[in-house]
């Protein structure tokens, strides 16, 4: 029986990671449970799963909390600190970090801290402080499992092989909603097109980043963290059926894939129940039903977020938490109609060029970056 604590468990990752630990009540239990939007789900969650702890997003939610649970509720904390409680808690053996954006930062590096293994859902951990929590994962002797479904098919294509015999690691994209629009009219694009991705269901912000290919770029940068991948080695490709979901290359010419159906739910269990694999519920691929794969070089001048995301990564030291923090703040600002689809790299490029990058030796000085860079956009969005 494995324990789990879920940070973000009303989110798209968090239902999906429970919907797979209730097919298998012998195989694992809820310990601890964190959201920041959805009392209500989570209240729900609460009577089905029974978790020791949880987490809610300020002190007026959890009092909403415990009106709707009444006196049979668990310890309830709020805040970021109140997740990093939930994280770090005694009583779990791994922690889902699925908290969207540098939000979920602060819990994962607490939850690493105590020496929980960690399924990472959360790339902007890596995006935004990867030398740090690459270090912490080492000293604290944790297991880092991914759950993003590039990255797992890159770890189970990388399973017997040897690092040296890599060639290059490949990350595959569905070019989201806008893959053939032109660039003249990506200018007009709204939220309610942006948001209505071709192949997969996930929360706002991430369809969003799936659009600017953004998403991809920030996949790119946990990869090498990941991986420990230069950024030489790293590719991207435009596979719009999303049925490959990303491939490594061996110095002698084989490839290595992992296909599957488009649903979370996959990697999601084979993190939590790896080196073992069990049933996620999962619709099983049929290739003949899929009919044709298709892959194309993905387009830099359309879609410049992907290529800041290489540049931030290539400059190191603090430029991969600006690109983040900048980003987070325009795709907000642009779900809420204040700009449009095409400013959200232009205010990205903005910030990153008048940053004054520096190499950060602790937390409190990536977090110190990040939000100079959320100021920075905010009056850039203002």
């Amino acid at each position: 029986m494995k324990s789990l604590s879920i940070l973000g468990s009303t989110g798209s990752i968090g239902l999906s990671t429970l919907d797979v630990v209730r097919q298998h009540p012998e195989k694992f239990n809820v310990a601890g449970l964190a959201e920041g939007h959805d009392v209500n789900l989570l209240a729900e969650q609460i009577k089905e799963f029974k978790p020791d702890l949880v987490s809610v997003r300020d002190e007026d939610s959890a009092e909403q909390l415990q009106e709707l649970l009444g006196s049979d509720n668990p310890e309830i904390h709020w805040g970021i600190e109140g997740a990093a409680v939930v994280g770090a808690a005694e009583g779990s053996d791994m922690v889902v970090s699925a908290i969207v954006g540098a939000a979920g930062l602060v819990p994962t590096v607490r939850a690493i801290q105590a020496g929980k293994d960690i399924a990472l859902a959360n790339k902007e951990t890596l995006v935004v402080a990867g030398q740090l929590v690459s270090d912490l994962v080492k000293q604290h002797n944790v297991t880092l499992l991914p759950v993003d479904s590039e990255h797992s098919a890159i770890f189970q294509s990388l399973t017997g092989h040897r690092t040296e015999d890599i060639e290059r690691i490949i990350l595959t994209a569905s070019g989201g909603p806008f893959r053939q629009t032109s660039a003249s009219e990506l200018h007009g694009v709204g939220p309610e097109k942006a948001l209505k991705h071709p192949q997969w269901s996930m929360g706002a912000k991430i369809t969003i980043d799936s659009a600017t290919l953004m998403n991809k770029g920030l996949e790119v940068i946990e990869a090498h963290w990941l991986f420990d991948m230069p950024v030489e080695k790293i590719g991207v490709v435009v596979h719009p059926q999303s049925i490959i979901h990303s491939m490594v290359e061996y110095i002698d010419g084989c490839v290595m894939a992992q296909l599957g159906a488009p649903d979370m739910r996959a990697p999601i269990a084979y993190a939590i129940s790896w080196p073992e694999r069990c049933e996620s519920g999962i619709k099983k691929l049929d290739l003949t039903q899929v009919g044709t794969l298709t892959f194309e070089q993905p387009d830099m001048d359309r879609f410049p977020a992907l290529r800041l995301a290489f540049e931030a990564l290539k400059a190191g030291q603090t430029f991969p938490a600006v690109l983040n923090a900048a980003n987070e703040v325009a795709v907000a600002a642009f779900l809420d109609k204040k700009i449009g689809f095409t400013d959200i790299p232009a205010i990205v490029d903005k910030t990153m060029q008048e940053h004054d990058a520096y190499a950060p030796s602790s937390l409190e000085e990536y977090l110190a970056a990040d939000k100079w860079a959320r100021d920075k956009a905010v009056a850039m969005t203002a």
